[in-house]
């Protein structure tokens, strides 16, 4: 009888899926084999659920190739906010061997995607900043900004401080809490414009479905990094010196980011991107250090595959997980 495997959240953790060095290696790699022609996706299947723009369903597919070997797809359900005892993004990958088809298996994997997106943000931050960085402002307090601030103190040690704000203040405890006892300062803000008073990066992680961070947070030589939504103002993105993003591609006919609204919107022409992560990581592009930044992270649904991928793997060599009849 052929049997595929299942991974819950545990069972991921457990193998290491909170392995942040992991992580961004899996980043590295899979952009390599993604130039090479040997990992790709096709645009993202999208749904909507009611009338919330952000209550949606996406069917994400990619291939990965190499040591990955998968072929997968990434169901997620995406809701504004919680209902019950439910969490606002549940997601499930499923991979199949890329070499001959056979399946695999499949892993819980919001958590898959918040640690490739954090792990993204890891890599451009130092791309785009290899100065260093000393201050950020995290802006949101769900669960990708609580991955960013794990992401932070794990992989910026040296960091001085960040800067917490949250539209609903007492939110901000649970980062707090997380962020324990080291040597970088955890300070909360009641105001976003406090925030950003004096920081080198702006990591945005809200849900918030109308942008609010205007121009006003564009520095010479600062980092503004969209995750979320739709933060950032059409006119914050215009007066900042250089674009970047991860990958620019046919989901901007689609998706709800900042970037590619004011693309539709005729405000934006992809000509005017100076790198893209293909660039960042393997062709060494950097900016000048006085230069105002902004990198839109899309989500590139390749490193989902790639991250179940490794994780199956992991769980198979350590029989981990529930096994499953498949045919």
């Amino acid at each position: 009888m052929s049997t595929i495997r299942h991974l819950s959240r545990k069972d991921a953790i457990e193998v290491g899926a909170l392995n942040w060095t992991a992580a961004v290696e899996d980043i590295q790699a899979t952009i390599r084999l993604l130039r090479g022609g040997e990992a790709g996706m096709v645009a993202e299947s999208v749904m909507p659920l009611g009338t919330d723009p952000r209550n949606k369903a996406y069917g994400l597919p990619a291939f990965v190739g190499g040591a990955y070997d998968a072929a997968g797809l990434k169901w997620t359900v995406h809701r504004a906010e919680p209902i019950g005892d439910l969490p606002s993004i549940s997601s499930t990958t499923v991979i199949n061997r890329l070499s001959d088809g056979a399946p695999v298996g499949s892993v819980e994997s919001a958590l898959l995607t918040r640690m490739r997106t954090a792990a993204v943000s890891a890599a451009a931050i130092k791309a785009l900043k290899p100065e260093g960085i000393r201050t950020v402002a995290l802006l949101g307090a769900g669960a990708h900004a609580q991955t960013h601030l794990d992401m932070l103190l794990t992989l910026f040690p040296g960091l001085e401080a960040i800067h917490l704000w949250n539209r609903t203040r007492a939110n901000l405890d649970t980062l707090i809490e997380q962020a324990g006892n080291g040597s970088t300062r955890i300070l909360p803000h009641v105001d976003w414009h406090e925030a950003l008073a004096d920081v080198d990066v702006v990591i945005c992680c809200t849900s918030a479905p109308q942008p609010f961070l205007d121009k006003s947070a564009v520095r010479p030589g600062r980092l503004i990094m969209q995750i979320g939504f739709h933060e950032v103002m059409f006119e914050t993105i215009a007066a900042t010196d250089l674009i970047t993003v991860d990958l620019w591609g046919d989901f901007a006919e689609k998706s709800a980011k900042s970037l590619f609204q004011m693309y539709r919107a005729g405000e934006f022409s992809p000509e005017q991107v100076a790198a893209d992560l293909p660039a960042l990581l393997l062709d060494g592009w950097k900016p000048p250090a006085d230069a105002s930044l902004y990198f839109s992270s899309f989500g590139l649904n390749v490193f989902d595959i790639a991250f179940a991928a490794r994780v199956l793997t992991r769980a198979n060599d350590l029989n981990i997980g529930t096994l499953l009849p498949s045919i």
